[in-house]
């Protein structure tokens, strides 16, 4: 994916709730055994959608205004009519894009693909081999992926990697990165593994602790500079970061900063038997808005609840250590897949770079702890509560979603869809503040003019380098 991807969102989307991008299980068939499978894939869904049901889907979303489609399993490859689908979406102008564990997508199902008119096909890898094929569960899964990327590049089509971020990987991104250099990978999307299906079940394993983000931020930020020397761009998922001093480099190619669940408000995801909702990770029993079979999309889009809930979302839903923070305005506790699965309830998400930099101002850091497990379904989720501790290790408070309050439903009436809160960037420590203000919260500067002065050093240092590079012409 390029800067100029279909998927990046502009404030008109949000002011008008267009589903720009919406992610689509085809079928939960699938040929991997992740360990960290939200859905928990493997068998076909029951009641999966015909192929005219799905084209159906298509003319909605083109209706509803929708720029790109990613389908997804399970393996999408592994329903038969996938190729259908993929030119269906093709003819319709809308983008479609496939993401893909890799496991025997061969090259004759590139080439068929390609025909079809996929635009861009991502691969996922967990690791390096012994990491990857383990979280996998094929001790050949690495092989294979790295065949796709060859493949993909000899046929020529646009590729990208996406690594799920666990206890096991994130000490080995440096030695990854230099794979995906070799084998000309362009974009590389990283997120956290998040508690849900199977990754409940493994959670000691593959989650990673709130308190060990500032060290894996300082890593990454180094490995992030490395991969854009070698024209490689990092690619920040929807729960990586949340402001603190590199947040404006993490969201280069998208939003400048975080700006919010888009659940629903400017994303859709859909379940391979026609259930809708705001996003594909979204637990399924809290999150549907409907399915197809019995609703009209464009209907299931517009009114139901479970779908706009983000749209029209505000501060009074935060609670734990969300409540009260400089952002909470405008983050509204980040991803909500990455929060709900920990708490069976949205609006206080531990895993935040700012958050976890303020506790350690204070000498705290927080884990989590899960204190019940998962059932076994398809998107399903345990229950956990974050403990915060002191430098000692004494617990000084433990946040339990039995102590939260109940998330206010707002009146359907009258509403305007939720614009995120301008921010702009101090050059003076390199966070964010509100637009309006004038001085710093963070390092009390006065921000006009730390700004200016960063501009007339950067115009100092671009002049310097164009006459550097007059001289080495000469």
């Amino acid at each position: 994916m390029e800067k100029t991807s279909t998927r990046y969102r502009v404030r008109d989307d949000y002011a008008t709730a267009t589903p720009v991008h919406v992610v689509w299980e085809i079928t939960l068939a699938c040929n991997l055994k992740c360990s960290h499978c939200g859905s928990r894939a493997g068998k076909v869904r029951p009641g999966e959608l015909t192929t005219e049901q799905c084209f159906g889907v298509i003319d909605s979303l083109k209706r509803l205004g929708t720029r790109e489609i990613t389908i997804i399993g399970g393996e999408a490859f592994l329903r038969k009519d996938w190729l259908e689908i993929i030119e269906r979406i093709n003819q319709s102008g809308i983008e479609c894009s496939m993401q893909s564990g890799a496991y025997n997508l061969t090259e004759e199902r590139i080439i068929d693909a390609k025909k079809a008119g996929i635009r861009n096909i991502g691969v996922s890898i967990d690791g390096m081999p012994e990491t990857h094929n383990k979280i996998r569960g094929r001790r050949d899964s690495f092989e294979h992926v790295i065949n796709c990327l060859q493949l993909l590049k000899k046929h020529n089509i646009p590729s990208s990697v996406n690594t799920v971020i666990t206890k096991s990987s994130k000490n080995e991104l440096d030695e990854l990165l230099d794979v995906l250099i070799e084998n000309n990978v362009k974009n590389w999307q990283i997120q956290l593994a998040v508690a849900m299906g199977n990754a409940v079940d493994n959670s000691e394993e593959l989650i990673l602790q709130p308190y060990e983000l500032i060290d894996f931020y300082d890593n990454l930020i180094l490995i992030y500079r490395k991969a854009l020397a070698n024209n490689v761009l990092i690619q920040a998922g929807n729960n990586i970061g949340y402001f603190g001093p590199y947040e404006h480099i993490w969201r280069q190619g998208n939003e400048k900063y975080y700006t919010g669940c888009s659940a629903g408000h400017t994303g859709i995801g859909i379940e391979a038997d026609g259930k809708i909702k705001g996003c594909p990770s979204l637990p399924t029993s809290e999150y549907t808005g409907g399915n197809v079979k019995d609703m009209d999309l464009e209907d299931i889009w517009k009114y139901s609840e479970e779908m706009v809930f983000s749209r029209y979302r505000n501060k009074e839903e935060l609670w734990g250590g969300c409540k009260g923070c400089y952002y909470e305005s405008s983050c509204l506790a980040g991803c909500t897949w990455t929060s709900h699965v920990l708490f069976g309830k949205r609006g206080n998400n531990p895993f935040c770079h700012h958050r976890a930099l303020e506790l350690k101002k204070k000498g705290l850091h927080e884990r989590i702890r899960k204190t019940q497990e998962a059932p076994g379904l398809s998107f399903d989720i345990g229950l956990f509560e974050i403990i915060v501790e002191n430098e000692k290790g004494e617990i000084v408070e433990i946040q339990s979603p039995n102590d939260a309050h109940q998330i206010p439903v707002s009146d359907n009436t009258n509403r305007v869809p939720r614009m995120p809160k301008a921010l702009k960037l101090c050059n003076g420590c390199d966070n964010y503040v509100y637009e309006e203000e004038e001085i710093c919260n963070f390092c009390n500067a006065d921000v006009q003019k730390v700004n200016d002065e960063y501009a007339v050093k950067m115009e100092k240092a671009i002049d310097s380098l164009k006459k550097l590079e007059l001289l080495m012409m000469k």
